[in-house]
């Protein structure tokens, strides 16, 4: 029971790396000093002072710079695959001792694939809102990704099951919006060809 709450609360945490990078380990970090977060004796430093401070300083720079126009969609070209990495170690970081293969596993699969998926997500959502308003309304989202990403990481601290089930909704909307993305994507192409095609 304790192993599948620890995997809640990393999937939680994981799925908030996918809005924000740092403020998950920073959430981690700050509950782990205050001892509402058991973590895994391999990363028992990230509840240390100086890691928390660490964090703090990146969660800083990281919110501030997605106000910067144009860096902000700079940012997302790297984001996708450094939120993967960030929702993986933040999950295993969670699970209990057990087999590392296991761990690692549940970590990426569970943790890597949140993440991922919803950085991919708000990584579409800032090009869509570049090309519409000319970056006018990034600030904009990048406030309510912010937001999510703090209010995710406390519920996932607090009420990881509540957490969980939210992230369950978010994923299955970002799937449904990503795979509406591709087919209007290969419409286009379709009938980009079909014109050529039309014209010969």
């Amino acid at each position: 029971m304790e192993t599948l709450l620890s995997i809640c609360i990393g999937i939680g945490l994981s799925a908030a790396c996918g809005f924000r990078i740092f403020v998950p380990p920073l959430a981690m970090s700050v509950a782990s000093l205050f001892g509402h977060l058991t973590l895994s004796p391999n990363f028992a430093w990230m509840g240390s002072y100086p890691a928390l401070i660490a964090f703090a300083v990146a969660t800083c720079i990281e919110i501030v710079a997605y106000y910067i126009p144009w860096v902000d969609n700079l940012l997302d070209t790297v984001a996708t695959p450094l939120a993967i990495a960030a929702g993986t170690v933040v999950t295993a970081s969670l699970i209990p001792d057990t087999d590392p293969m296991l761990q690692w596993s549940v970590a990426l699969i569970a943790g890597g694939g949140a993440a991922g998926t919803i950085q991919a997500f708000t990584g579409i959502g800032r090009l869509a809102s570049t090309l519409m308003t000319g970056g006018l309304g990034n600030g904009l989202l990048s406030t309510l990704e912010s937001g999510s990403s703090i209010i995710l990481s406390g519920l996932a601290i607090a009420v990881p099951v509540v957490a969980v089930c939210l992230v369950a909704v978010l994923l299955v909307f970002t799937l449904s919006q990503l795979g509406r993305s591709l087919a209007l994507k290969r419409e286009r192409q379709e009938a980009a060809l079909s014109s050529v095609e039309n014209l010969h």
